[in-house]
């Protein structure tokens, strides 16, 4: 991770104000789609006319309601939320566009994307618990101090031989991965797959998502796309829209794509590796990089890892949101099951890696399915914490990590991880108390939601024998 560069040039996808108002005006794009990231990390918003984008919704923002900030993946309005309910009578918050965000997307035809942020509709306040709301205060508190955060974003998916409509066919069991053997790094499988994960990457690149490569990974199907890093809020909108981009470019070659972070019991896992460093404001001072070849680290990144250990297993529940997500820490799958550092040791769950500018930590708790603003969020408050209060990390741990029992653990269940939430003096401080509320709740349903529910494992295990 170098200096702080967005990767992106002219003619990148990227639009401005007046290039959008040409655009629409020639007729070659008709459509912005308007929108901004859910609790789980969902886009949603409207499709909005090009001309009505520009002479309405550009500088007064677009209504939606505000139960999309309460409901589960099913879109069921969800009681206990302070933010809203039937009783309020779920009515609406503004979405503002972020012109810093528009872009075309490039995978949909004569097609614009802009992110949105959340204010009230009593007075234009940022609604707090809204996610993009949540990673700009704390990148707001880290400028106070004269520092940015640099993010690199690793996520994995399953492409599967089924479509969408077919997975649904068969109740989503006997679901066949494009490929039945492990594939990293292989460029001769690569090649079957290149299709759509080419196409994949172009977009991508098309839409200012700029990616640095693609690659097989440790499962049959299995691949992840790397994009270039980028300041943390910049990193985490192209996160959300390379998965939609993603889903979208494989239902429309008949193929499912899913970041499950566990598809299968039998198959490795899918990960989000969230790379991390601290940087001068300015962008002129990488201030994880050791003063010299061979110094040891310093104390801004001591302190820095430090917090990130003290706090994992509090900010677990944004790195694996539900009940599927503690299923992938598993040993011996390269998902971590022990809070350790080490330099270049993927058993650990955080690795210092990188030489120079490039210094960095990489976090390998987040599952393919968090929240990329939660999780960066999460990360920084931790890691600020730890500079405040000069928090040392423990002695750098050799060997597998798997085996060392010793080391504190990752959290085994969702139940586990949202106790360790609730009771973290650092995410009410941090992150405030609405959101931690808001955010309990939101486990509070997962595991309502997943704890009622019969599965296949549970009838082919008691069917008959039970």
């Amino acid at each position: 991770m170098g200096d702080k560069d967005d990767g992106m040039k002219d003619g990148d996808g990227r639009l401005g104000r007046d290039e959008l108002a040409q655009l629409v005006e020639s007729g070659e794009v008709d459509t912005v789609l308007t929108v901004f990231p859910d609790m789980y990390g969902r886009l949603v918003g409207k499709r909005i006319t090009g001309h009505f984008f520009i002479s309405d919704v550009i500088d007064e923002g677009m209504h939606a309601c505000d139960y999309l900030l309460a409901c589960d993946m099913e879109m069921d309005p969800v009681p206990g939320y302070a933010l809203t309910s039937w009783e309020a009578g779920y009515g609406d918050f503004n979405a503002i566009a972020d012109l810093g965000t528009l872009r075309r997307a490039a995978w949909l035809d004569r097609t614009a994307l802009v992110l949105c942020d959340l204010v009230g509709e009593d007075g234009g306040e940022p609604v707090s618990v809204a996610p993009r709301s949540i990673l700009r205060r704390q990148v707001e508190r880290a400028a106070t101090l004269g520092w940015f955060l640099n993010v690199g974003s690793e996520l994995e998916f399953f492409i599967l031989a089924d479509s969408y409509e077919s997975a649904k066919a068969k109740n989503f069991e006997g679901l066949d991965t494009f490929g039945w053997y492990v594939e990293d790094y292989h460029a001769l499988r690569g090649s079957r797959e290149e299709p759509l994960v080419g196409a994949i990457r172009r977009a991508m690149d098309a839409s200012g998502v700029p990616v640095e490569f693609s690659k097989g990974e440790w499962g049959p199907g299995q691949h992840e796309i790397n994009l270039r890093y980028t300041e943390a809020m910049e990193m985490a909108d192209r996160h959300v829209i390379y998965k939609q981009a993603a889903k979208d470019i494989a239902a429309g070659q008949d193929h499912a794509l899913t970041f499950m972070a566990k598809l299968d019991e039998t198959l490795a896992g899918n990960s989000f590796h969230l790379h991390s460093s601290l940087w001068s404001v300015d962008g002129d001072q990488a201030l994880f990089a050791p003063e010299h070849e061979g110094a040891e680290m310093g104390d801004l990144f001591r302190w820095y890892l430090g917090g990130l250990l003290a706090h994992a297993r509090a900010c677990s529940l944004f790195f694996a949101p539900n009940a599927n997500s503690y299923k992938r820490y598993r040993p011996g799958t390269f998902a971590p099951t022990r809070l350790a550092w080490a330099h270049d040791n993927r058993t650990a769950g955080f690795r210092v890696i990188g030489r120079g500018n490039s210094t960095r930590v990489e976090c390998r708790l987040p599952g393919a399915d968090a929240n990329p603003y939660l999780a960066m969020a999460a990360t920084l408050a931790a890691g600020l914490d730890g500079i405040e209060k000069r928090i040392e990390p423990s002695a750098m741990f050799k060997g597998d990590a798997y085996l060392a029992g010793d080391l504190p653990s990752v959290p085994a269940t969702l139940e586990e991880a949202l106790e360790e939430f609730c009771a973290s003096a650092l995410m009410r401080q941090a992150l405030g108390e609405e959101v931690v509320a808001h955010y309990s709740r939101f486990a509070e349903v997962e595991l309502e939601k997943s704890r009622a529910v019969v599965t296949g494992w549970e009838r082919r295990r008691f069917l008959e024998r039970g």
